[in-house]
């Protein structure tokens, strides 16, 4: 999982826009623009013209409010949650802007491992359409691995970072991102043991989910210090807490994937251990063969499914009344909307078959 493009659907728009969300992050968004934007300029400077493509336009801060600027916040609303929250919390402007673009970094590394895990081709740079999806992949691994270090460089020249600190710093994200690694190579031959729900979610979600969100954390767990160090310490935590609901939600509408190549899947978890005799009945040729009828989560496994997205829910409302709680503007009334909407076009019709009760 990756730090994917959400609120997709016409009512996840309609949340942002119509309870204000959107326009509360229009200074952040704004900043995550010009991080962006930045960005694209130094990757200009590390690499030749042959391997480069058109950078494509990033919003102004008159266009924040624009569908350009809606399609820049679905691609990157948790960095610019993420930078939110460290705002409400004092963080300095000059961290920010570090944090800022260090975050673009994290995410387009994570993007391009997820790339190669899941034989895929995402891209956060503008890269040329060269043969070999793979190889692009890994270009952009080394392309995002130098630009890191031009930001802490960079903070460094302009004097918000100590040089000390920027070994400590990619160490930090370094360690976190390796552990995160070592759970996706785990399961790279597929999983035998499908553990009971509790277990899995502490075990994988906790890590695949809410170890990526708290890479966010890695260079504050080093920089700051005093009361705003307490802060980070419980809003990693409350983030943590909101990328495992995004994983839990993403199990439930990546369960035909993750049944195919024999992942971790809190849905077959599930299934396996608390589901219904019809489930259960349904789900043993299926985890057997990994193929998957076409909609049979909504037509035969609904119950459990409803029973995995309450879980989503719990950690969703426990991360929003944590940040409420650190002087965040995020209402624990918004969790469980936000979990329906954190969800990629695919599974729009899935969330709303879920949530509509007959």
């Amino acid at each position: 999982m990756t730090l994917s493009p959400v609120f997709r659907s016409q009512d996840a728009v309609r949340l942002l826009a119509e309870q204000g969300v959107w326009i509360r992050l229009a200074p952040d968004m704004e900043a995550q623009a010009d991080a962006v934007r930045r960005l694209y300029g130094d990757f200009a400077e590390i690499i030749a013209p042959g391997f480069r493509s058109e950078a494509p336009h990033v919003p102004t801060a008159d266009e924040v409010t624009t569908p350009e600027g809606l399609h820049f916040l679905q691609e990157y609303f948790f960095l610019i949650l993420f930078r939110s929250i460290f705002r409400s919390m004092g963080v300095s402007e000059e961290r920010l802007q570090m944090y800022t673009e260090l975050n673009f970094c994290i995410k387009g590394t994570i993007t391009a491992a997820d790339n190669i895990f899941d034989d895929q081709a995402k891209s956060l740079l503008p890269l040329a359409d060269h043969a070999g999806s793979r190889f692009l992949s890994i270009l952009q691994l080394m392309s995002f691995e130098r630009l890191l270090r031009r930001v802490l460089d960079r903070a460094v020249t302009e004097g918000s970072v100590a040089s000390e600190h920027v070994s400590p710093i990619q160490r930090a994200l370094m360690d976190r991102m390796a552990s995160i690694g070592v759970l996706e190579g785990s399961e790279e031959g597929g999983v035998d043991e499908i553990p009971r729900p509790g277990a899995m979610v502490d075990a994988v979600h906790r890590v695949r989910g809410g170890s990526l969100f708290a890479l966010a954390f890695a260079a504050p767990s080093v920089l700051e210090a005093g009361p705003l160090a307490g802060k980070m310490e419980v809003a990693e935590d409350a983030i943590a807490r909101l990328g495992t609901a995004f994983q839990i939600v993403d199990d439930l509408t990546d369960f035909e994937f993750d049944v195919g190549r024999r992942s971790h899947n809190l849905l077959v978890s599930q299934i396996h251990h608390h589901g219904s005799p019809q489930e259960l009945t349904a789900f043993q040729p299926i985890w057997a063969s990994g193929d998957v009828p076409e909609g049979v989560v909504e037509k035969v496994f609904s119950t459990s499914a409803r029973a995995v997205l309450e879980i989503a829910y719990e950690e969703a409302r426990a991360s929003f009344r944590a940040l409420a709680e650190l002087g965040h503007w995020m209402d624990e009334e918004l969790a469980d909307d936000v979990v329906h909407a954190i969800v990629g076009l695919d599974g729009v019709a899935r969330m709303a078959s879920l949530t509509t009760r007959s």
